[in-house]
């Protein structure tokens, strides 16, 4: 960390303590409306909740992205969603059943208003705050963080529902992405508001040119188009984990415990692995074969231990890919768009993660666990080898035009 900018540090530590909070938060929802409710129903709502207006908007709100001072704007978000937190505690002492409900669906339809606006200015705000040949290992390092601490706060907010009732513990998610405010507060703004006329046609003018250029730009659509594929497998995977180790493996509990959390220490030992190899388009394209793979292995095990062992080797082999793909995209796209293009590349990743989910849910399919798997990883594989491949001969292009001169 030391090789850092205190910009960068600034926006390292709001990422941890906010992914923190916002996981533990992610277990609470669920567990106050199960508890306030009992029923299943109102849990796929909430999350419908959350999803539909948040892809709606993201949609719509690119060309908002380009005109706004992205340190204001990140500090702005994480404040109002510490208030936000505080909602379903205020409802539950208002109104146990009505109160509870209402503060569940008013948290969630903020975050997910407010999350895909975060992730796009942070994402664009890297180049900014990093110099350029620490890009790659700046997104790993945010990367590798968010999924260590999905694997860490359910442990902690399992220790702390020990001790209190669910709904007092929405406080410890508030002061969360209160610490994550007063962190970002230390990033010195560097961006200025860009003077816009906020009119329908400048809006659908600014919108279409942002979709334009994203779709004209080969690279941009391909890192995208890739990147989805994994999120269509990490949808599909969310689905039936549970049903491959305890049913197909007839696993335990505990065993689909360490099948979860194999893949975030995985993750972690593959940021190690990230500063050690070279950075360049091949090993780029091997880490998504490699993650691509990890799914294919499921299909043949046989045993729970080798599947941990698979999902520990994915989790070693994605940020090869994921963070050298995010770093080429922010280089590659226009700085002034790159906000708006951002949120165009997020959208892509969103809406292929729920397609997955989807897929592995869909009975009339009529695939077992072990085909899911081997599809899925197919929809990574395939297209990693022939960009591997492609990239191979283009590195020979120039030296056979040498020979020929020669």
């Amino acid at each position: 960390m030391k090789t850092y900018s205190k910009s960068f540090k600034a926006l390292w530590v709001g990422e941890v303590v906010s992914e923190f909070g916002g996981a533990a938060g992610g277990i609470l929802n669920g567990l106050l409306l199960y508890q306030v409710t009992g029923s299943k129903e109102w849990m796929g709502a909430l999350w419908l909740i959350y999803f539909i207006p948040s892809l709606l908007l993201q949609s719509i709100s690119t060309p908002f992205l380009n005109y706004v001072v992205k340190e204001k704007m990140l500090r702005n978000i994480q404040l109002i969603r510490s208030f936000a937190y505080l909602l379903p505690l205020a409802g539950y002492i208002t109104d146990k059943y009505t109160g509870t409900i209402l503060g569940l669906i008013i948290l969630q339809c903020t975050l997910g208003l407010l999350q895909p606006i975060y992730a796009s200015i942070s994402f664009s705000l890297l180049p900014d705050i990093c110099k350029e040949e620490k890009l790659t290992q700046a997104n790993g390092l945010l990367d590798a963080t968010i999924r260590l601490m999905s694997f860490i706060a359910p442990g902690a907010t399992s220790l702390l529902l020990l001790v209190s009732p669910v709904h007092f513990i929405y406080v410890f998610s508030s002061i969360m992405f209160f610490i994550s405010f007063l962190s970002i507060l230390h990033i010195p703004i560097r961006s200025t508001e860009k003077v816009a006329t906020w009119s329908k046609k400048f809006w659908w003018a600014e919108m279409k040119t942002g979709y334009r250029i994203f779709f004209k730009n080969p690279y941009l659509l391909r890192l995208s188009l890739l990147s989805s594929t994994v999120q269509f497998a990490v949808g599909a995977a969310l689905v039936i984990g549970i049903p491959f180790i305890k049913g197909e493996l007839n696993g335990h509990s505990w065993e689909y415990a360490i099948f979860s959390g194999a893949f975030p220490i995985g993750y972690a030992l593959g940021m190690v692995l990230l500063t050690r190899v070279p950075k360049t388009p091949q090993t780029m394209y091997l880490g998504l074969i490699g993650g691509g793979l990890s799914f294919v292995l499921l299909f043949f095990v046989h045993s729970v231990p080798l599947a941990w062992v698979c999902e520990l080797f994915g989790g070693i082999a994605f940020p090869l890919f994921n963070a050298q793909s995010a770093a080429a995209f922010q280089r590659e796209a226009p700085k002034d768009r790159l906000p708006q293009l951002s949120a165009v590349r997020l959208l892509f990743l969103r809406i292929t993660m729920p397609i997955g989910i989807v897929f592995a849910s869909s009975s009339f399919l009529h695939m077992n666990i072990r085909q899911i798997y081997g599809i899925a990883g197919a929809i990574i594989i395939l297209p990693g080898l022939f960009y591997l491949f492609s990239s191979l001969y283009q590195n020979k292009l120039p030296v056979n035009k040498e020979k020929k001169t020669s």
